[in-house]
Protein backbone atom coordinates (compact mmCIF):
# COMPACT_ATOMS: atom_id res chain seq x y z
CA UNK A 1 0.00 0.00 0.00
CA UNK A 2 2.59 2.55 0.92
CA UNK A 3 4.83 1.49 -2.27
CA UNK A 4 1.62 2.09 -4.41
CA UNK A 5 0.89 6.13 -3.05
CA UNK A 6 4.57 6.72 -2.77
CA UNK A 7 5.09 5.72 -6.80
CA UNK A 8 2.25 8.23 -7.33
CA UNK A 9 4.05 10.95 -5.38
CA UNK A 10 7.21 10.28 -7.06
CA UNK A 11 5.77 10.42 -10.81
CA UNK A 12 4.36 13.57 -9.81
CA UNK A 13 7.73 15.24 -8.62
CA UNK A 14 9.35 13.91 -12.04
CA UNK A 15 6.24 14.99 -13.93
CA UNK A 16 6.37 18.57 -12.21
CA UNK A 17 10.26 19.05 -13.62
CA UNK A 18 8.12 19.88 -17.12
CA UNK A 19 7.93 23.72 -18.40
CA UNK A 20 4.96 23.98 -20.20
CA UNK A 21 3.72 27.31 -22.10
CA UNK A 22 0.45 28.70 -21.85
CA UNK A 23 -0.37 27.94 -25.18
CA UNK A 24 -0.02 24.63 -24.80
CA UNK A 25 -1.76 24.32 -21.51
CA UNK A 26 -5.11 26.24 -23.30
CA UNK A 27 -5.07 23.76 -25.99
CA UNK A 28 -5.28 20.47 -23.53
CA UNK A 29 -7.85 22.42 -21.54
CA UNK A 30 -9.62 22.96 -24.80
CA UNK A 31 -8.86 19.27 -26.03
CA UNK A 32 -10.34 17.87 -22.24
CA UNK A 33 -13.36 19.68 -23.30
CA UNK A 34 -13.82 17.77 -26.93
CA UNK A 35 -13.58 14.45 -25.29
CA UNK A 36 -15.95 15.17 -22.61
CA UNK A 37 -18.37 16.48 -24.81
CA UNK A 38 -17.18 13.42 -26.82
CA UNK A 39 -17.72 10.46 -24.26
CA UNK A 40 -20.19 12.51 -22.36
CA UNK A 41 -22.90 9.71 -22.61
CA UNK A 42 -19.94 7.03 -20.64
CA UNK A 43 -19.64 9.64 -18.30
CA UNK A 44 -23.16 9.97 -17.44
CA UNK A 45 -22.94 5.82 -17.87
CA UNK A 46 -20.19 5.86 -14.95
CA UNK A 47 -22.27 8.25 -13.12
CA UNK A 48 -25.38 6.03 -13.09
CA UNK A 49 -22.87 3.42 -11.22
CA UNK A 50 -22.18 5.47 -8.60
CA UNK A 51 -25.78 6.92 -7.98
CA UNK A 52 -26.81 3.00 -7.67
CA UNK A 53 -23.85 2.48 -4.46
CA UNK A 54 -25.11 6.07 -3.15
CA UNK A 55 -28.55 4.66 -2.55
CA UNK A 56 -27.31 1.71 -1.20
CA UNK A 57 -25.61 3.08 1.17
CA UNK A 58 -28.37 5.29 1.84
CA UNK A 59 -27.18 8.67 1.34
CA UNK A 60 -29.12 11.47 2.17
CA UNK A 61 -30.96 12.79 -0.82
CA UNK A 62 -29.70 15.98 -1.09
CA UNK A 63 -25.44 14.54 -1.36
CA UNK A 64 -27.10 12.21 -3.74
CA UNK A 65 -28.40 15.23 -6.03
CA UNK A 66 -24.50 16.60 -5.56
CA UNK A 67 -23.04 13.34 -6.68
CA UNK A 68 -25.41 13.00 -10.07
CA UNK A 69 -24.56 14.18 -13.09
CA UNK A 70 -26.63 14.68 -16.48
CA UNK A 71 -26.29 16.92 -19.42
CA UNK A 72 -26.89 20.26 -17.93
CA UNK A 73 -24.32 19.65 -15.08
CA UNK A 74 -21.69 18.17 -17.84
CA UNK A 75 -22.15 21.32 -19.86
CA UNK A 76 -21.56 23.75 -16.85
CA UNK A 77 -17.83 21.82 -15.58
CA UNK A 78 -17.47 22.49 -19.77
CA UNK A 79 -18.05 26.15 -19.27
CA UNK A 80 -15.73 25.82 -16.09
CA UNK A 81 -12.76 24.61 -18.00
CA UNK A 82 -13.24 27.28 -20.78
CA UNK A 83 -13.18 29.98 -18.53
CA UNK A 84 -9.64 28.65 -16.98
CA UNK A 85 -8.21 27.92 -20.43
CA UNK A 86 -9.09 31.78 -21.39
CA UNK A 87 -7.36 33.08 -18.30
CA UNK A 88 -3.97 34.96 -18.16
CA UNK A 89 -1.30 32.17 -17.22
CA UNK A 90 -1.00 32.95 -13.30
CA UNK A 91 2.57 31.73 -13.80
CA UNK A 92 5.72 34.06 -14.04
CA UNK A 93 3.55 37.05 -12.93
CA UNK A 94 5.68 40.14 -11.59
CA UNK A 95 3.53 41.04 -8.06
CA UNK A 96 5.64 43.47 -7.15
CA UNK A 97 8.89 45.16 -7.78
CA UNK A 98 11.59 48.08 -6.28
CA UNK A 99 15.08 49.53 -6.36
CA UNK A 100 16.93 49.69 -3.74
CA UNK A 101 19.68 53.02 -2.49
CA UNK A 102 22.20 50.37 -3.60
CA UNK A 103 21.01 49.88 -6.71
CA UNK A 104 19.68 46.35 -6.02
CA UNK A 105 16.80 45.74 -8.42
CA UNK A 106 14.12 43.21 -6.61
CA UNK A 107 11.17 41.77 -7.86
CA UNK A 108 8.20 39.81 -6.36
CA UNK A 109 7.49 36.66 -9.23
CA UNK A 110 4.90 34.09 -8.83
CA UNK A 111 5.61 30.10 -9.55
CA UNK A 112 3.76 26.76 -8.89
CA UNK A 113 3.14 25.45 -5.43
CA UNK A 114 4.33 22.01 -6.40
CA UNK A 115 2.61 18.99 -6.58
CA UNK A 116 -1.37 19.53 -4.61
CA UNK A 117 -2.98 16.19 -2.65
CA UNK A 118 -6.83 16.78 -2.90
CA UNK A 119 -9.17 14.52 -0.98
CA UNK A 120 -12.93 15.40 -1.29
CA UNK A 121 -15.88 13.94 -1.31
CA UNK A 122 -19.36 13.43 -3.11
CA UNK A 123 -18.56 16.04 -6.42
CA UNK A 124 -17.26 14.42 -9.46
CA UNK A 125 -17.25 18.40 -11.11
CA UNK A 126 -14.36 18.88 -8.60
CA UNK A 127 -12.28 16.23 -10.17
CA UNK A 128 -12.56 18.59 -13.38
CA UNK A 129 -12.18 21.75 -11.70
CA UNK A 130 -9.29 21.29 -9.61
CA UNK A 131 -7.19 19.12 -12.41
CA UNK A 132 -8.07 22.03 -15.33
CA UNK A 133 -6.76 24.55 -12.42
CA UNK A 134 -4.02 23.13 -10.67
CA UNK A 135 -2.61 21.90 -14.38
CA UNK A 136 -3.23 25.62 -15.48
CA UNK A 137 -1.13 26.91 -12.78
CA UNK A 138 1.70 24.94 -13.65
CA UNK A 139 0.76 22.47 -10.49
CA UNK A 140 0.61 18.51 -10.26
CA UNK A 141 -1.91 17.16 -8.76
CA UNK A 142 -3.09 13.47 -6.72
CA UNK A 143 -6.62 13.20 -6.63
CA UNK A 144 -8.32 11.01 -4.09
CA UNK A 145 -11.51 11.52 -4.87
CA UNK A 146 -14.75 9.52 -2.29
CA UNK A 147 -15.38 6.12 -3.00
CA UNK A 148 -19.35 7.21 -3.57
CA UNK A 149 -17.97 9.03 -7.04
CA UNK A 150 -15.64 6.48 -7.34
CA UNK A 151 -16.83 5.61 -11.17
CA UNK A 152 -17.58 9.14 -12.16
CA UNK A 153 -14.06 10.60 -10.54
CA UNK A 154 -12.19 7.70 -12.87
CA UNK A 155 -13.41 8.55 -16.21
CA UNK A 156 -13.02 12.52 -15.77
CA UNK A 157 -9.34 11.64 -14.56
CA UNK A 158 -8.89 9.26 -17.47
CA UNK A 159 -9.85 11.63 -20.38
CA UNK A 160 -7.85 14.42 -19.01
CA UNK A 161 -4.69 11.53 -18.90
CA UNK A 162 -5.32 10.86 -22.46
CA UNK A 163 -5.82 14.76 -23.50
CA UNK A 164 -2.23 15.33 -21.81
CA UNK A 165 -0.91 12.27 -24.19
CA UNK A 166 -2.54 13.94 -26.86
CA UNK A 167 -0.78 16.84 -26.57
CA UNK A 168 2.47 14.96 -25.42
CA UNK A 169 2.86 16.43 -22.47
CA UNK A 170 3.97 13.99 -19.12
CA UNK A 171 0.15 12.69 -17.90
CA UNK A 172 1.29 12.38 -14.34
CA UNK A 173 0.77 15.77 -13.91
CA UNK A 174 -2.75 14.69 -13.10
CA UNK A 175 -3.31 11.42 -10.98
CA UNK A 176 -6.52 9.68 -9.72
CA UNK A 177 -5.48 7.11 -6.62
CA UNK A 178 -7.61 4.05 -8.11
CA UNK A 179 -7.82 2.54 -4.52
CA UNK A 180 -10.49 2.88 -2.50
CA UNK A 181 -8.65 1.36 0.69
CA UNK A 182 -9.28 4.61 3.15
CA UNK A 183 -5.60 4.10 4.94
CA UNK A 184 -3.92 5.21 2.06
CA UNK A 185 -5.38 8.75 3.18
CA UNK A 186 -4.06 8.61 6.56
CA UNK A 187 -0.48 7.03 5.02
CA UNK A 188 -1.16 10.20 2.11
CA UNK A 189 -1.42 12.64 5.18
CA UNK A 190 1.33 11.25 7.67
CA UNK A 191 3.78 10.04 5.04
CA UNK A 192 4.15 11.65 1.87
CA UNK A 193 5.53 15.25 3.04
CA UNK A 194 8.39 14.50 0.13
CA UNK A 195 6.12 14.21 -2.38
CA UNK A 196 3.31 16.48 -1.50
CA UNK A 197 3.63 20.15 -1.28
CA UNK A 198 -0.36 21.22 -0.01
CA UNK A 199 -3.19 19.34 1.15
CA UNK A 200 -6.69 20.75 0.19
CA UNK A 201 -9.64 18.58 1.70
CA UNK A 202 -13.22 19.47 0.30
CA UNK A 203 -16.52 17.49 1.80
CA UNK A 204 -17.76 17.55 5.31
CA UNK A 205 -16.77 18.14 9.24
CA UNK A 206 -15.40 14.63 9.65
CA UNK A 207 -13.14 14.81 7.01
CA UNK A 208 -11.57 18.01 6.86
CA UNK A 209 -11.21 17.25 10.89
CA UNK A 210 -9.62 14.18 10.04
CA UNK A 211 -7.26 16.00 7.63
CA UNK A 212 -6.59 18.91 9.56
CA UNK A 213 -5.35 16.76 12.44
CA UNK A 214 -3.37 14.08 10.55
CA UNK A 215 -1.52 16.01 8.76
CA UNK A 216 1.96 16.86 8.09
CA UNK A 217 1.78 18.70 5.15
CA UNK A 218 0.21 22.25 5.18
CA UNK A 219 -3.69 22.25 4.62
CA UNK A 220 -5.73 24.73 2.87
CA UNK A 221 -9.42 24.25 3.76
CA UNK A 222 -12.35 25.13 6.03
CA UNK A 223 -13.88 22.66 8.68
CA UNK A 224 -17.49 24.14 8.33
CA UNK A 225 -19.22 26.37 6.10
CA UNK A 226 -21.82 28.51 9.28
CA UNK A 227 -23.19 31.26 7.38
CA UNK A 228 -25.24 33.63 8.66
CA UNK A 229 -27.54 36.12 7.00
CA UNK A 230 -28.44 39.35 9.41
CA UNK A 231 -31.22 41.01 9.08
CA UNK A 232 -30.32 45.20 10.08
CA UNK A 233 -32.89 47.81 11.31
CA UNK A 234 -33.02 49.60 7.79
CA UNK A 235 -32.68 46.53 5.56
CA UNK A 236 -35.38 46.72 2.49
CA UNK A 237 -37.53 43.83 4.19
CA UNK A 238 -38.66 42.54 0.02
CA UNK A 239 -35.05 42.36 -0.71
CA UNK A 240 -34.38 40.78 2.35
CA UNK A 241 -37.26 37.66 2.08
CA UNK A 242 -35.85 37.18 -1.37
CA UNK A 243 -32.03 37.18 -0.21
CA UNK A 244 -33.09 35.13 2.72
CA UNK A 245 -35.04 32.49 0.53
CA UNK A 246 -31.95 32.11 -1.65
CA UNK A 247 -29.57 32.05 0.63
CA UNK A 248 -30.97 29.16 2.73
CA UNK A 249 -33.27 27.17 0.23
CA UNK A 250 -31.34 27.43 -3.27
CA UNK A 251 -29.16 24.41 -2.60
CA UNK A 252 -29.51 23.46 1.39
CA UNK A 253 -26.20 21.39 0.51
CA UNK A 254 -23.32 23.52 -0.08
CA UNK A 255 -21.24 24.88 1.84
CA UNK A 256 -22.40 28.59 1.50
CA UNK A 257 -25.98 28.03 2.39
CA UNK A 258 -27.15 30.48 5.00
CA UNK A 259 -27.19 27.83 8.70
CA UNK A 260 -28.49 31.17 10.73
CA UNK A 261 -30.60 34.09 10.58
CA UNK A 262 -30.41 37.16 12.62
CA UNK A 263 -33.52 39.74 12.98
CA UNK A 264 -32.93 43.26 14.45
CA UNK A 265 -35.52 43.59 16.97
CA UNK A 266 -36.95 46.49 15.15
CA UNK A 267 -37.87 44.09 12.29
CA UNK A 268 -39.84 41.90 14.97
CA UNK A 269 -43.28 42.12 12.87
CA UNK A 270 -41.44 40.73 9.28
CA UNK A 271 -40.24 37.77 11.74
CA UNK A 272 -43.80 36.13 11.06
CA UNK A 273 -43.74 37.04 7.10
CA UNK A 274 -40.45 35.20 6.67
CA UNK A 275 -40.59 32.40 8.63
CA UNK A 276 -44.18 31.21 7.37
CA UNK A 277 -42.54 31.27 3.64
CA UNK A 278 -39.53 29.52 5.05
CA UNK A 279 -41.70 26.74 7.08
CA UNK A 280 -44.01 26.70 4.11
CA UNK A 281 -41.22 25.86 1.38
CA UNK A 282 -40.32 23.12 3.97
CA UNK A 283 -37.79 24.63 6.54
CA UNK A 284 -37.27 23.11 9.66
CA UNK A 285 -37.10 26.31 12.34
CA UNK A 286 -35.04 26.89 15.83
CA UNK A 287 -36.04 29.88 17.05
CA UNK A 288 -35.00 31.52 20.28
CA UNK A 289 -37.16 32.46 23.05
CA UNK A 290 -37.67 36.07 21.84
CA UNK A 291 -38.53 34.56 18.01
CA UNK A 292 -41.05 31.98 19.56
CA UNK A 293 -42.77 34.68 21.23
CA UNK A 294 -43.44 36.27 17.75
CA UNK A 295 -44.22 33.35 15.31
CA UNK A 296 -46.89 30.83 16.40
CA UNK A 297 -45.77 28.43 13.49
CA UNK A 298 -43.70 25.47 14.27
CA UNK A 299 -40.70 26.29 15.96
CA UNK A 300 -38.02 23.81 17.95
CA UNK A 301 -35.69 25.84 20.30
CA UNK A 302 -32.12 26.87 19.21
CA UNK A 303 -29.36 26.71 21.51
CA UNK A 304 -25.66 26.76 21.38
CA UNK A 305 -25.66 23.44 19.85
CA UNK A 306 -28.09 24.16 16.73
CA UNK A 307 -26.22 28.14 16.84
CA UNK A 308 -22.99 25.82 15.93
CA UNK A 309 -24.54 23.82 13.32
CA UNK A 310 -23.89 23.15 10.12
CA UNK A 311 -27.10 21.83 9.05
CA UNK A 312 -26.82 21.23 4.70
CA UNK A 313 -30.52 20.70 4.55
CA UNK A 314 -33.91 22.50 4.70
CA UNK A 315 -33.09 23.68 8.77
CA UNK A 316 -32.13 27.08 9.86
CA UNK A 317 -31.65 28.67 13.59
CA UNK A 318 -33.08 32.28 14.01
CA UNK A 319 -32.15 34.92 16.79
CA UNK A 320 -34.12 38.49 17.36
CA UNK A 321 -31.11 40.79 18.07
CA UNK A 322 -31.13 44.26 20.00
CA UNK A 323 -28.58 45.41 17.49
CA UNK A 324 -25.74 45.27 15.09
CA UNK A 325 -23.09 44.50 17.86
CA UNK A 326 -24.96 42.07 18.63
CA UNK A 327 -25.30 40.30 15.27
CA UNK A 328 -21.55 40.26 15.15
CA UNK A 329 -20.71 39.00 18.26
CA UNK A 330 -23.21 36.33 17.81
CA UNK A 331 -21.14 35.18 14.18
CA UNK A 332 -18.07 35.64 15.65
CA UNK A 333 -18.48 33.69 18.52
CA UNK A 334 -20.61 31.19 16.47
CA UNK A 335 -19.31 31.41 12.53
CA UNK A 336 -16.31 29.80 11.11
CA UNK A 337 -15.12 32.55 9.16
CA UNK A 338 -16.30 31.15 5.94
CA UNK A 339 -19.53 33.74 4.75
CA UNK A 340 -22.02 36.16 6.22
CA UNK A 341 -23.69 38.38 5.01
CA UNK A 342 -26.05 42.02 6.02
CA UNK A 343 -28.93 43.22 4.56
CA UNK A 344 -29.11 46.93 5.20
CA UNK A 345 -29.92 50.25 3.12
CA UNK A 346 -27.19 51.69 6.06
CA UNK A 347 -23.84 51.71 4.33
CA UNK A 348 -22.45 53.06 7.26
CA UNK A 349 -23.76 50.30 8.96
CA UNK A 350 -23.17 47.86 6.00
CA UNK A 351 -19.20 48.56 6.30
CA UNK A 352 -19.42 48.20 9.94
CA UNK A 353 -20.45 44.77 9.64
CA UNK A 354 -18.08 43.91 6.96
CA UNK A 355 -14.96 45.58 8.79
CA UNK A 356 -15.66 43.95 12.37
CA UNK A 357 -16.50 40.32 10.88
CA UNK A 358 -13.91 37.70 11.09
CA UNK A 359 -15.30 35.81 7.94
CA UNK A 360 -12.70 35.19 4.69
CA UNK A 361 -16.30 36.57 2.75
CA UNK A 362 -18.06 39.49 4.33
CA UNK A 363 -21.56 40.31 2.06
CA UNK A 364 -23.81 43.23 1.67
CA UNK A 365 -27.29 43.31 0.13
CA UNK A 366 -26.82 39.60 -1.43
CA UNK A 367 -26.64 35.81 -1.04
CA UNK A 368 -23.97 33.77 0.73
CA UNK A 369 -24.69 31.19 -1.94
CA UNK A 370 -22.33 33.49 -4.11
CA UNK A 371 -19.93 31.98 -2.22
CA UNK A 372 -17.92 29.92 -5.26
CA UNK A 373 -15.00 30.65 -6.92
CA UNK A 374 -17.37 30.30 -9.91
CA UNK A 375 -19.71 33.17 -9.12
CA UNK A 376 -16.16 35.06 -8.62
CA UNK A 377 -15.23 34.94 -11.72
CA UNK A 378 -12.41 32.64 -11.18
CA UNK A 379 -13.90 29.70 -13.32
CA UNK A 380 -13.78 27.25 -10.33
CA UNK A 381 -12.16 26.62 -6.98
CA UNK A 382 -10.26 24.19 -5.08
CA UNK A 383 -12.47 25.05 -2.60
CA UNK A 384 -12.87 27.58 -0.23
CA UNK A 385 -10.31 28.66 2.53
CA UNK A 386 -10.81 29.93 6.18
CA UNK A 387 -7.77 29.99 7.02
CA UNK A 388 -6.42 33.23 8.52
CA UNK A 389 -2.95 32.90 6.43
CA UNK A 390 -3.43 33.47 2.90
CA UNK A 391 -5.41 32.17 0.94
CA UNK A 392 -8.49 32.99 1.86
CA UNK A 393 -11.94 32.72 0.61
CA UNK A 394 -12.43 30.89 -2.79
CA UNK A 395 -9.37 29.31 -3.92
CA UNK A 396 -8.76 29.62 -7.55
CA UNK A 397 -6.31 30.25 -10.14
CA UNK A 398 -4.73 32.86 -8.81
CA UNK A 399 -4.35 31.55 -5.02
CA UNK A 400 -2.60 28.45 -6.62
CA UNK A 401 0.35 29.96 -6.61
CA UNK A 402 3.54 30.83 -4.20
CA UNK A 403 6.35 33.26 -5.35
CA UNK A 404 9.50 34.07 -4.94
CA UNK A 405 12.16 36.86 -4.72
CA UNK A 406 14.34 38.28 -8.10
CA UNK A 407 16.71 40.43 -6.65
CA UNK A 408 19.47 41.92 -9.44
CA UNK A 409 22.93 43.02 -8.85
CA UNK A 410 25.99 45.03 -10.27
CA UNK A 411 28.16 44.18 -7.67
CA UNK A 412 26.82 44.87 -4.69
CA UNK A 413 28.33 43.57 -1.25
CA UNK A 414 27.73 44.53 1.74
CA UNK A 415 29.23 46.03 4.65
Amino acid sequence: MSEYIKKIGKKAKIAFKSKINNKVKNKVLKDYCKLIIKNKNKIIDENKKDIKVAEKKKLKENLIKRLSLNSIKIESIIKSIRTIANFKDPIDQELDKWTRPNGLKIKRITIPIGVIGIIYESRPNVTADVSALCFKSGNCVILRGGSEAYFSNRILTNLFRKSLEINKIEKNFVQFIDNKNRKLVDFMLSKMSKYIDVIIPRGGKNLVKKVQNLSSIPVIGHLEGMCHTYIDKDANLKMAKKVTLNAKLRNTSICGATETLLIHKKNSKFVSEILNILEKNGCIIYADRKIKKIYKGKTKIANNRTWSKEFLSAKISVKLVNDINEAIDHINKYGTMHTDAIITKNKLSAKYFIKNIKSSIAMHNTSTQFADGGEFGFGGEVGISTNKLPPRGPVGLNQLVSYKYEVYGSGQIRN
